[in-house]
């Protein structure tokens, strides 16, 4: 989780980011975030997601849990 935590800071160009954080809410969230946020999911965790399953996931421990749900 840690790892994973420390990988949305840096997608979303922020220090560091909380498990309750809503993805959409940070000012660097853009199409391109989300693009880098499907190719981190596939590289770090080989899971193809969607840019809805980012939107639908809402915050940041959703999207983890989204993403362990589908290893």
């Amino acid at each position: 989780m840690e790892n994973f935590l420390n990988q949305m800071a840096e997608l979303l160009e922020v220090d560091s980011v909380n498990p309750q954080d809503e993805i959409i809410s940070f000012d660097a969230w853009d199409s391109l975030t989300s693009l880098s946020i499907i190719a981190m999911a596939d590289d770090e965790y080989s899971v193809n997601i969607s840019a809805q399953e980012i939107l639908n996931a809402k915050t940041i421990i959703g999207l983890y849990q989204f993403i362990q749900s589908k290893k």
